[in-house]
C-alpha cells in the first residue's frame, strides 16, 4: 500500500465500494480509509470501524497486514488532533505489528508518522532517526519512493541547522524529473522552498512552496497543504506584499478550522496575526497570537511554538512593551539552541537588543545586535541581516555611542541604516517598507540635510502605499470581521455543545453516583473477611456480576518475590488448574502489571502471543496489581470473549474491586500470621508457667523434706545411741521409754511431712499434664482451683500477700483444665504485678458459684490499686502493659482472653475502682467441641 495516492485513485475505490458486500469490500475498504486520513478524517474512522469488525472472517495470515495499517490510520488521527502520546502508542503497535509480519513499507509509514510525532514534541534528534529508520525500511520493501520522501524531509530539516552544508549534501540530489511521483515532488519543493527562504530568497522560496501546496493537495496531505499556505503567505508578508499574504493566510485558515487540528489552525492564526501586525492592526494580531498560543499548548518544544515566541516579542516591541519582548526574545533564545536552527538565534538576538536598547542597556544592546548580523552574513540570511542593522541603527540613533571605524555617513545610525537599503536591494522582489524610508529621512534631518530627509520621505510615502495599499487594509479589516463572526457561532456551538454536555454529565453523574454506591457495599463485604478463601469467593461473584467475565483469576506473588502462583481462578464457571509464572515469563501479563505497577488493558488477544495467564477462548482482558502503597500482592485478571470489552466504567469498576481484593487479602494475611504468632506466644506462657511451677513446687517439697530427713537422721543417731547402752554398760528403762517416746513422735513428723510432700507431687503431676496437654476431662472445680493456689502460695508468701478461696465441692465441669489453670495463674500473676505496687498485705480472693442457666461464675478480686480508666479498655489487648521492661510482657491477660472465649467458650469480663479489681469469667460446664482445624491459607 502506497503512503500517499492521488485523487484518481480515490474516485476508483469510491466506485467500486458500493458494489462489494461482507470481506470482499476489505481490499477497498482499507485503502480507501487509509488514504481518506487527512482528507476526511471522519469518514475514514467510520470505515475503518467498517473494516476493523470484518477482519475476523479472514484468515490470520492475511488479517495482520490490514489490522497493522488500520491501527497506524487510527495513530495518524490522534497525531493531528493533537493528541500526541496516544499517537505515539498506537503507532510504536503499528509499528511492532509490521514488524511481526515482515511488512517493511509499513514499518518505513510508521517510522514516516513517529518523526513527525517527534517534531511536534520538538525532539528533533528523535526526528531524525525516525526518517533514517523510514529510509532504510522503505529501501528494505523496495519502495524508492517512500525513501526518496523521507531524504527530502530529512534534507528540509538539515536546512534549519546549517544552509550551506545541507545544500552540499542534498542540492544535487534532487534533480528536476518531469516523471517525478506527485508525492515526492511535494516534499523534494518543500526543501527548495526551506533553502530559498533561508538565503532571503523569498520569491523563488514561494514558488517552490507554491508547487509543494499543488502536490499535497493533490495526494492528500492536507496537513502539509496548510503549512505550505502559509509559508507562501509569510513569504509574501517577508517581501511586504501585505495583499497576497493575507489571501494566502486566509486559505490557511479556511482548511485548517473545519479540520480541528489545533497545530495547523494554530501555524495559519499566527502567520496571519504577524502579517497584520505589520500592517498596524496591532490589537487584532494580538487576539489571534493569543489564540493560537492556547492552541499550542501541546507543542510547547516544536518549532511552531518559537515562531509564536517570535510573533509576540515582536507584537510587543509594537506595543512599545519592551520588558514582555525581551522574555519573549529570551525564551526563543533557549527554543533555538534546544532545537539547533539558526534562524531562531538570529532572530532571539536581534529583538533582545532591541528591547534592551529602550531598556537603559545600550552595550549589552549593541553586542547582541551585532551578534545577529553577524550570524545572518554568515548563514547568508540577508533578510534578517537587515532587520539587524535596523536594529543597530536604532540603537546608535537612542543613544549617544561611538560609531564604527569605517563610517562614511554622518551619523552612525545613518550608516548602518544606508547599509541595511543596500542589503535589502539584494533581495528579489523585496519591496523596501516605508518605516525603513522614514527613519533614514528623520537621520538626515538630524545631520541637516534637508533636501534628503525630503526626498527620503516622499519615497517612504510611496512604499507605505504600496504595502500597506487599501486592498491589504480592507482584507485585513474583512478577516477581523470573519474571525470575529466565527467567533461568535464557535460560542453559539460551544454554549449548544455545553447544555448537551451538562445533561450527559448529569446523567453520568447520578450513573456513577449509584455505582460508587453500590461499589462502597461490596468493599464492605469484600474487607469484613479475613479468610483467603471467602475473600475470593466474594470477588469471584461481583466481578461477573459488574463485568464481562469468561475468566477470572487472582495470582499471588511467592513470599521471596519473583515467581506469580494461582491462588484462585475459574473460566465458564469451571476452576482453573493452577500454575506458576516465571520471573523470566516474557509473554504472562500478570508478570508485567506486576512489574511496571500498572494496569493493562488488551483489547485484541489474539493480536499476541499466547500467554499462561491468557485465556484461549477470550478477545480481550484486563490486568491489575494489587497494591497496598508501595507493596505488590500479586495480580488479578479478567477476561471476556468479545474484543473491547473494557471501557473506561468497566475499568473503573475492576480498579476499586482490585483495591478492596488487595486490602482483605492483605488483612487475611495479617490475620494469619496474627494467629500463628498468637500460638507461639500462647505456648511459650505455658512452657513459663510450668517453669514457675515447678520452682514453687520444689520450694515447696523442700521443707517437709528436708524436715523429715533432719527427724530421721536425729532418730538414727539416737538409735546408735540405744544399741551402744544395749551392748555396753546396760539399758536402763527409762532410757528404753525415752528413745520410744522420741521415735513415735519423729514417726509422727516424718509420716505427716511426707504424706504433704506426696499431695504436692500429685498435684503438680495433675496440673503439669493438663497444661502441657490441654487435655480435655472431667474435673472437681473446687480440686482443680486448690491444686493452682497450691502451686502459687510460694510465690503469694514471699510477695507478703494472702489469697482466700471459696469454691464449693458440688461444681463438676467437662472441660481443660490445664488452660483453665493457666487463666487463674494469670489473674494471681497479674495482681501481684500491679495490685499491689508498692505495698504488703495485700489480699486476693478467689471464688465460683453456678447459675440457673447451666453456667459457673468465677471470681477472682484483689483490694490493689485498681486499674486506670484510660486503660481499662486495653488490658486485654496483646503486648498491652504499663510495667514494660519491668516484668510485664502484655500477653498474660491477653492469652486468658482468647483461652476464656475460644477454648473453654466462656466469657470474661472486668470491673475495677480505686478499691480493688474483680475479674468475672463465666464458663459452661461443658466446654463446646473443638473446631477442625483451619487449613493453610492460599498464599
Amino acid at each position: 500500500m502506497d503512503l500517499f495516492a492521488g485523487d484518481d485513485a480515490i474516485a476508483q475505490w469510491e466506485l467500486a465500494l458500493p458494489g462489494l458486500s461482507g470481506v470482499a469490500r476489505l481490499p477497498v475498504l482499507v485503502p480507501l480509509a487509509w488514504h481518506l486520513r487527512q482528507r476526511d478524517t471522519g469518514r475514514a474512522e467510520a470505515l475503518a470501524d467498517e473494516a476493523q469488525a470484518l477482519l475476523p472472517a479472514l484468515p490470520p495470515t492475511m488479517r495482520g497486514t490490514h489490522a497493522a495499517r488500520l491501527q497506524l490510520l487510527r495513530a495518524e488521527v490522534r497525531w493531528l488532533m493533537g493528541e500526541l502520546d496516544r499517537a505515539q502508542s498506537l503507532a510504536d503497535a503499528a509499528r511492532d505489528a509490521f514488524g511481526a509480519i515482515g511488512d517493511m513499507a509499513g514499518c518505513a509509514d510508521a517510522h514516516w508518522l513517529c518523526a513527525w510525532i517527534a517534531v511536534d514534541r520538538g525532539d528533533h534528534a528523535c526526528r531524525d532517526r525516525e526518517l533514517e529508520r523510514c529510509a532504510a525500511a522503505a529501501h528494505g520493501a523496495g519502495s524508492t519512493e517512500r525513501a526518496a520522501i523521507a531524504e527530502a524531509a530529512s534534507a528540509r530539516w538539515a536546512v534549519l541547522r546549517d544552509l550551506e552544508t545541507a545544500r552540499e549534501r542534498w542540492g544535487e540530489h534532487f534533480a528536476p524529473d518531469p516523471a517525478r511521483p506527485v508525492a515526492l515532488d511535494c516534499w523534494i519543493h518543500d526543501f527548495l522552498g526551506m533553502a530559498a527562504s533561508q538565503s532571503s530568497d523569498f520569491g523563488a522560496a514561494a514558488r517552490h512552496y507554491l508547487r509543494t501546496y499543488e502536490a499535497a493537495l493533490a495526494t492528500g496531505q492536507v496537513r502539509t497543504a496548510i503549512i505550505a499556505a502559509t509559508n507562501i503567505g509569510e513569504k509574501f508578508s517577508n517581501l511586504n506584499d501585505h495583499h497576497a499574504a493575507l489571501e494566502w493566510m486566509q486559505r490557511a485558515l479556511d482548511m485548517a478550522r473545519p479540520k480541528g487540528w489545533p497545530r495547523s489552525t494554530a501555524a495559519a492564526l499566527l502567520h496571519t496575526g504577524d502579517t497584520l501586525r505589520r500592517l498596524g492592526r496591532v490589537d487584532a494580531a494580538g487576539e489571534l497570537l493569543r489564540e493560537a498560543l492556547d492552541l499550542l499548548q501541546p507543542y510547547a518544544n516544536s518549532r511552531l511554538y518559537a515562531i509564536a515566541l517570535q510573533y509576540t516579542g515582536d507584537l510587543c516591541l509594537a506595543q512599545r512593551d519592551y520588558q514582555g519582548a525581551l522574555a519573549a526574545f529570551e525564551q526563543l533564545s533557549l527554543r533555538a539552541d534546544a532545537l539547533d536552527q539558526a534562524d531562531f538565534r538570529m532572530v532571539a538576538r536581534r529583538g533582545c537588543a532591541h528591547a534592551l536598547c529602550f531598556l537603559d542597556r545600550p552595550a549589552d544592546a549593541l553586542v547582541l545586535a551585532q551578534e545577529a548580523i553577524g550570524l545572518a552574513a554568515g548563514h547568508h540570511n540577508v533578510y534578517n541581516q537587515v532587520a539587524g542593522l535596523r536594529v543597530l541603527a536604532l540603537i546608535h540613533g537612542t543613544h549617544a555611542l561611538p560609531g564604527p571605524a569605517d563610517m562614511r555617513e554622518a551619523s552612525p545610525a545613518l550608516h548602518y541604516l544606508r547599509q541595511a537599503l543596500q542589503v535589502a536591494a539584494t533581495i528579489e522582489g523585496y519591496i523596501v517598507p516605508g518605516d525603513l524610508y522614514d527613519a533614514l529621512a528623520e537621520q538626515y534631518a538630524r545631520v541637516g540635510d534637508y533636501c534628503e530627509a525630503y526626498m527620503t520621505a516622499r519615497a517612504a510615502s510611496a512604499a507605505r502605499e504600496t504595502t500597506h495599499s487599501q486592498d491589504a487594509t480592507r482584507r485585513a479589516i474583512a478577516m477581523q470581521l470573519h474571525r470575529q463572526t466565527e467567533k461568535a457561532r464557535a460560542e453559539e456551538r460551544h454554549h449548544r455543545a455545553l447544555a448537551v454536555s451538562e445533561a450527559e454529565r448529569a446523567e453520568l453523574q447520578q450513573q456513577t453516583s449509584a455505582i460508587l454506591q453500590r461499589l462502597s457495599a461490596i468493599g464492605q463485604e469484600i474487607t469484613m473477611h479475613l479468610e483467603a478463601e471467602a475473600i475470593y469467593e466474594v470477588l469471584n461473584r461481583y466481578v461477573h456480576a459488574l463485568l464481562p467475565a469468561y475468566a477470572f483469576a487472582i495470582v499471588l506473588q511467592a513470599p521471596h518475590g519473583g515467581s506469580l502462583a494461582l491462588a484462585f481462578g475459574s473460566e465458564a464457571g469451571a476452576p482453573l488448574a493452577a500454575f506458576t509464572i516465571a520471573p523470566d515469563d516474557g509473554t504472562a501479563w500478570s508478570l508485567r502489571c506486576v512489574r511496571e505497577r500498572h494496569e493493562i488493558a488488551v483489547d485484541d488477544l489474539a493480536r499476541h502471543a499466547p500467554a499462561v495467564d491468557g485465556c484461549a477462548h477470550c478477545a480481550s482482558a484486563l490486568f491489575a496489581p494489587l497494591l497496598l502503597g508501595e507493596r505488590v500482592l500479586g495480580a488479578m485478571t479478567v477476561q471476556a470473549r468479545q474484543r473491547a470489552a473494557y471501557g473506561e466504567r468497566e475499568r473503573l469498576i475492576f480498579r476499586t474491586l482490585c483495591a478492596y481484593g488487595a486490602i482483605a487479602l492483605d488483612n487475611a494475611q495479617a490475620y494469619r500470621q496474627l494467629q500463628e504468632a498468637q500460638s507461639q506466644l500462647a505456648a511459650q506462657e505455658k512452657l513459663a508457667a510450668l517453669g514457675a511451677l515447678m520452682a514453687g513446687v520444689a520450694h515447696e517439697l523442700n521443707t517437709p523434706i528436708g524436715n523429715s530427713l533432719l527427724i530421721a537422721s536425729t532418730l538414727e543417731q539416737k538409735t546408735q545411741d540405744l544399741d551402744n547402752a544395749l551392748n555396753g554398760p546396760g539399758l536402763r528403762r527409762s532410757e528404753l521409754a525415752a528413745y520410744i517416746d522420741d521415735a513415735r513422735k519423729a514417726t509422727e513428723l516424718v509420716m505427716r511431712g511426707l504424706h504433704s510432700a506426696a499431695d504436692l507431687v500429685a498435684s503438680f503431676k495433675q496440673v503439669a499434664v493438663d497444661r502441657t496437654t490441654e487435655q480435655r476431662r472431667r474435673f472437681k472445680l473446687h480440686q482443680v482451683t486448690h491444686e493452682i493456689v497450691a502451686t502459687m502460695m510460694n510465690r503469694i508468701r514471699s510477695s507478703n500477700h494472702r489469697i482466700g478461696f471459696e469454691v464449693p465441692e458440688g461444681i463438676e465441669l467437662d472441660s481443660y483444665p490445664g488452660p483453665f489453670g493457666q487463666v487463674i495463674t494469670n489473674f494471681i500473676n497479674n495482681a501481684l504485678l500491679h495490685a499491689f505496687d508498692g505495698r504488703a498485705g495485700g489480699t486476693m480472693r478467689l471464688t465460683a458459684s453456678t447459675g440457673a442457666d447451666g453456667k459457673v461464675t468465677v471470681v477472682f478480686e484483689d483490694d490493689g490499686g485498681g486499674i486506670a480508666p484510660e486503660h481499662l479498655s486495653r488490658i486485654f489487648d496483646p503486648f498491652f502493659t504499663t510495667k514494660l521492661g519491668r516484668g510485664g510482657s502484655g500477653l498474660g491477660l491477653s492469652i486468658s482472653y482468647n483461652i476464656v472465649t475460644g477454648l473453654l467458650g466462656g466469657q470474661i469480663s472486668v470491673t475495677s475502682s480505686s478499691a480493688g479489681t474483680a475479674f468475672t469469667v463465666e464458663l459452661p460446664l461443658v466446654a463446646p467441641a473443638p473446631a477442625s482445624e483451619p487449613g493453610p491459607a492460599a498464599y
